[in-house]
This record gives C-alpha cells, structure tokens and sequence, in this order.
C-alpha cells in the first residue's frame, strides 16, 4: 500500500507540477521565470497563428477557391471564439488545475496547426481556426493570474511586459516569415511551422509550470459584469473601436502592397518585416511612456493610426512614402496592448482578473468585426473605402479616450 501510495503521489506531481510552492502558490524565482518565458513562447506562437493570415491571404485565397474576402474571415473567425472563451473559462472550468488547463490548451493549440496545414476546404479550414479562437481567449484570460502565481508581486509589470515582448515578436515576425516562406513551401507549409512550436511550447511548460490547483475564486463582478461600473463602459468602447479600426486595415495590407504600391514578394517580406521590428520598438517606447502620461497616450496614438491610414490612401503607390507610413503603424499599432493593460490595472485595481478578461473579449470582437466589415468594403468598394473607415474609427476610439478620461478622472499612477 505504501508502495501504491509513492506512486499516486509521484503521478499527481507529474501532471500537476511540483508541490513544492509557498502557501500563495508562488513557485520559485528561478523556475517562475523559466515558466514566464514559456508562456511568453505560448503568446508568440498564438499571435503568430492568428496573424498568419495576413501575409498568405492571396494563396490561401486561390488554392481554396475564396476571395480575398472571404479568406480574410479565417482571422476573424479566431476572434469570435476567442470571445466566447475569454467571456465563459473562468466558469467552465472551476475546480480544474490551471496547470494541467494550461497543458491542455497548448495541446489544442497544435491540434489547430495540423488542421488548418491539412485543411482541403473552406470548412476544415475555419474549424482549425476555431480551435485557434478557444486557445487565444483561454491564454489570455488566464494570463494576469497566471503570471501572479510564478513570480513575486513586484515583479509582475516586468513579467506581463515579456509577455507583450513575446505578443510584438511574433508580429514582427509572422507577416514576412509567412510571406516568405509561403513563396518556397506553400501556405500550408507556412501554417505547419506552428506545430512544432507548440510541441517545443508543451514540454516547456510540462517541465516549469508548478502546481497551480484552482483556487477559491472570490466574490467579484464577471466579465460582463464590470460593464456595470460606469467606469468601465467609454472606456471599453474606445478599445473595442481602435482594434476594430487597426484590423480593418491591417487584415487586408498584402493585397493593398501587391495592387496598390506593385510590391513583388522579397519586398513585400522586407517591409512587412521593417513594420514589425518597428512593433518591438514601439513596444518598448509605449512600456517606457504609459508610466509618465498614460491618459495623453491613450488619446494620441489612435489619432496618429488615423492619419497614417489617411497617409497610405493619399501616398500608397509610392513605395519609399508606404513603407515609412507602416512603419509608424507598426510603432504605435502593437504597443497599444500595454497602454491598456496598464489602463485595466490602474482602473480596476480590485477587479483586475474580470476586468482583463472582459478586455480579451472586447479585443478578440473588435476584431473579428474589424477583419469581417473589412473584408466586405475591400470586396465591395476597394482598398480607399476600407483605409478610410478604418481612419474613421480610430477617430473615434481618440474621441472616447477624451470623454473616459474627463468623465472618470486622470488614471495616472
């Protein structure tokens, strides 16, 4: 019996990580930090499957007998199970060890790879993209509390901010790696890439994640409930318009390089890629920024996406003006997720968990409407109409930051 016991007892730290954690659920420095670099890997490997797209959208289109269009739903149909998850995890999965979920969201993560590389249809296709969706809202709605349990608390904007690290890497390198390699191994050899990513992705965090047993979760308002708080509501609406506004864009760059400026694929590569490591910049700048003067930042950096959109209708034939212009987008574009995750801190200091979630939601909607409404003015009434609605929303995203920052009080530290 003692013998069976051992082993019960070896098995439980096997699938749920060792014991060995404070009473907090902390685990060590040296092994919380080693598991913030796996999730930090998780984060880039989602963003780098869902925005994979954008830079293959053209091939996939052909070889699925698609419109632009209609394969630009393949990000959008990602964000709208991304919502449905981020909106009803924490409920669906009480009681379950976070570990283990964790492990098991990864694993569908590569389920998704193999299904969208394989995909012989349009169906099988947004199947995998489904799948996709789910691990992206479950990651990401988890991900604050997560990173809370490995290391300790004064190290948490440092650890959340490798996160964002990873999320602006995978930028920078997703859209040129995709239209790079999609030239030599096709679409579908583009897509498979993530699959040993997330095979690396899974036995990283099988070996660093501790025990993370799911917690007596106290009284706290949902995710929908914080809409509630008249706090919560303009200023949601403002990050709901400026996703919907960046991918309204964004989604449909490729064919907007390859009609419009007349770029071939080596130089499409190139200044996509220009765009993403000026994402790793901003990144950094906007981290650097939000500290001093995060409610000005809120309110510029929509407006100077709006401009640029409005730059690249007037001057997107040029290649040298386009470049410099998605440059800049890239800059601004992916350091906006800090500017908010530290408006979400700052706002609801109490209510952080709910308020990151319904944030993962309000995002992974916007776009999903950004991409969808995109696809349908792209398809209807070219690549001007798309930019400039785009340009309009970004606007008002601007307008609503103002409104949220005189109606509820500066939210600077």
């Amino acid at each position: 019996m003692h013998i069976i016991a051992r082993s019960e007892q070896v098995t439980e730290q096997a699938i749920h990580g060792s014991p060995e954690t404070s009473a907090g659920g902390r685990s060590s420095d040296r092994t919380g930090w080693s598991a913030v670099l796996a999730l930090a890997l998780c984060v880039s490997t989602l963003i780098a499957s869902e925005f994979m797209p954008v830079s293959i959208l053209t091939p996939i289109a052909s070889d699925l007998h698609l419109t632009e269009g209609a394969a630009g739903q393949a990000i959008s149909v990602s964000g709208l199970f991304a919502v449905l998850t981020s909106l009803s995890i924490s409920k669906m999965t009480r009681g379950i060890h976070r570990r283990a979920l964790l492990l098991s969201l990864t694993a569908l993560l590569l389920v998704s790879g193999l299904l969208v590389a394989s995909a012989p249809n349009f169906a099988i296709l947004m199947a995998g993209r489904a799948l996709l969706g789910v691990v992206i809202g479950g990651f990401w709605s988890m991900s604050a509390a997560t990173v809370m349990r490995l290391v300790p608390e004064t190290q948490v904007p440092r650890a959340l901010a490798m996160l964002n690290g990873g999320n602006a890497v995978a930028t920078t390198v997703a859209a040129p790696l995709g239209s790079f390699l999609g030239q030599y191994i096709g679409w579908r050899g583009a897509f498979f890439l993530v699959v040993p990513l997330a095979v690396i992705t899974f036995a990283w965090q099988w070996l660093t994640l501790p025990s993370m047993p799911s917690e007596a979760v106290k009284e706290q308002h949902s995710a929908l409930g914080i809409l509630r708080r008249p706090k919560a509501r303009l200023g949601m609406a403002a990050v709901a318009v400026l996703f919907a506004g960046q991918f309204a864009l964004f989604t449909y760059l490729r064919p907007f390089l390859e009609t419009v400026t007349r770029l071939d694929v080596p130089a499409l590569s190139g200044m996509l890629l220009a765009m993403g490591i000026a994402g790793v910049i901003g990144t950094w700048l906007i981290g650097r920024m939000v500290a001093r003067s995060l409610s000005t930042l809120l309110i510029l950096a929509p407006l100077a996406l709006a401009a640029i959109a409005c730059g690249l209708v007037a001057l997107g034939s040029f290649a040298g003006p386009t470049a410099a212009l998605l440059s800049l987008w890239g800059m601004i574009g992916t350091g906006a997720p800090v500017a908010w995750w530290t408006w979400v801190a700052r706002r609801f200091p109490d209510d952080a968990e709910s308020a990151g979630g319904l944030l993962v939601a309000v995002v992974q909607l916007a776009i999903t409407l950004g991409a969808a409404g995109g696809g349908v003015l792209f398809d209807a009434a070219g690549y001007r109409t798309t930019f400039l609605a785009s340009a309009a929303l970004l606007g008002a995203s601007a307008l609503l930051c103002g409104l949220d920052t005189r109606g509820s009080g500066s939210v600077e530290a």
